[in-house]
């Protein structure tokens, strides 16, 4: 089978191997196990890889890259004119010689793959939108835009659409799906500690404003002012990175907010394992690896109300939903650290739930969607 795939992940050619972001290397590879060869459209840049890029696992991959393209700006606009035919037709000739094609949306390379696989009806076809698809979402228009093409199904053919979420009223081409980070060998029979000791939070993900980092760091110093005797540990990187700095240090935060930058995966584990609470106060998710990782290992999830997050938390009975009013999530927080029986019973709660999306399982179900 010759399966190509159009992201917009940036990738690193490191000698003859090609890196990316790891938790989307590390799905990708579990599909790459049931194909002949491999043809990947995105963006290739010079880079030194880091702790967070991993190489794809293939004998016979094929790299065509495009470059990258955006609308945020006028100037952006006027390149992305001219980027746009190049784009497309490396896309449609690589489109041309596969058996499977594999979407990954939503980007703006992926919303070229959108368009121009409406040219092969009859070819099998996977995506998968990582992002909301939530129709009650704002979003770019983009984002609207490559969801409505996906959705159409008079112009996209032989596709299944893998989403985050169970949503009404969807085209029949669109399958609830998850993802997943640890495998079945991987589950281990632990006990959370109470809250004694000192009280840990985690918070995994890049550094962004659109992951909101800093209310995280907010909740956190509400409920040291409090009296809890609270650490939280930030794990990532972003251009977010100089506030928080600056507000843990204007704020004497320094002994109970600590920024670790990007870790490999087995430090973040371990920073799962030892911590009682995940914070993720996000504006937006498709399904939040960082949450579903921290359940696996009985972390209670605090997270906001987007996308399938109250799937995830079972309306609260698994976590604590956030409002994004910080005297009310404090007030909430207040609740559950009062009440160690109530931590424990979400804890067990989440573990129970998140050991159920295995790799293993998802690798089943890649199975069936090629065929194997």
């Amino acid at each position: 089978m010759k399966f190509i795939i159009i992201t917009h992940v940036i990738h690193i050619q490191d000698n003859n191997q090609y890196l990316g972001y790891g938790p989307y290397i590390s799905e990708m590879n579990i599909w790459l196990k049931y194909v002949d060869e491999v043809k990947i459209v995105g963006s290739l840049i010079k880079k030194t890889p880091t702790v967070i890029d991993i190489a794809y696992k293939h004998q016979k991959i094929d790299f065509v890259s495009v470059p990258s393209f955006s609308f945020t700006s006028l100037k952006n606009n006027l390149i992305s004119i001219f980027k746009l035919p190049i784009i497309f037709w490396r896309i449609f000739g690589a489109m041309k010689d596969a058996d499977h094609i594999h979407l990954r949306c939503p980007g703006n390379i992926g919303l070229v793959g959108c368009i121009a696989q409406i040219f092969f009806p009859n070819k099998i076809k996977t995506a998968k939108y990582a992002g909301n698809w939530d129709p009650k979402s704002k979003q770019p228009w983009t984002y609207k835009l490559q969801k409505w093409i996906l959705s159409n199904t008079f112009l996209t053919r032989n596709m299944q659409v893998l989403v985050y979420g169970n949503w009404e009223n969807q085209s029949k081409n669109i399958k609830p799906f998850f993802t997943a980070t640890y495998s079945e060998s991987e589950k281990e029979t632990f006990q959370k500690t109470g809250f004694e000791e000192t009280i840990e939070f985690v918070f995994v993900g890049s550094l962004v404003a659109g992951k909101n980092p800093i209310y995280a760091v907010k909740l956190v110093e509400q409920l040291i002012k409090k009296g809890h005797n609270l650490v939280l540990n930030l794990y990532g990187e972003g251009i977010e990175r100089s506030v928080l700095e600056q507000y843990i240090q204007e704020n004497k935060l320094e002994k109970n907010i600590i920024l670790h930058g990007n870790q490999d995966k087995e430090t973040i584990k371990k920073a799962y394992k030892k911590s009682h609470f995940v914070l993720l106060p996000s504006k937006s998710e498709g399904w939040p690896k960082a949450v579903a990782e921290a359940m696996f290992w009985g972390c209670v999830p605090v997270a906001t109300k987007v996308s399938c997050v109250p799937f995830m938390l079972d309306n609260g009975n698994r976590g604590v939903l956030l409002d994004m009013d910080l005297d009310k999530d404090v007030a909430d927080m207040e609740e559950i650290l009062a009440n160690e029986t109530a931590f424990f019973n979400k804890s067990r709660s989440a573990t129970e739930w998140s050991q159920k999306y295995t790799t293993d399982v998802f690798e089943s179900e890649i199975n069936k969607l090629l065929g194997k």
